[in-house]
């Protein structure tokens, strides 16, 4: 009997650690963006409030109020969203934010339908940034 508890336990312990490296090469993944987009610059004006309200509907329940990636679903995410305020976020070009927000890939989703008009795309790119 200890034996087969023991041996549970173990299963159930190396499935745990596999997931774990699973989830981190997920993270660390290259997400590449067309040069098209590399080259984009943000060609709205900032609005806080507009891209406030968009950052509340769409984006703070993974990626947290502050952009540190701890949204209250964010535990549910096979990836973890990332931290906007670290320095490696803050050089992606504007247009490989878009791009990125434009098309989604693995847990995070497309917002092209969701967000139809590219201006508000936008104004989430200049509140990103700003974190």
């Amino acid at each position: 009997m200890k034996n087969k508890i023991f041996s549970a336990f173990l299963l159930v312990f190396a499935a745990l650690l596999a997931m774990s490296f699973i989830g981190t090469d997920l993270q660390n993944k290259p997400w590449p963006v067309p040069d098209k987009y590399t080259k984009m610059t943000n060609p709205v004006k900032y609005n806080k409030t507009t891209a406030t309200a968009l950052w509340t509907k769409h984006c703070k329940s993974c990626h947290g109020k502050e952009g540190k990636g701890d949204g209250p679903k964010a535990a549910q995410l096979d990836t973890h969203p990332g931290d906007f305020t670290e320095a490696a976020f803050k050089k992606q070009a504007e247009g490989a934010l878009f791009y990125k927000t434009l098309e989604g890939r693995e847990d995070m989703p497309s917002y092209k339908k969701k967000i139809p008009d590219e201006e508000d795309i936008w104004q989430l790119v200049h509140y990103m940034k700003e974190m």
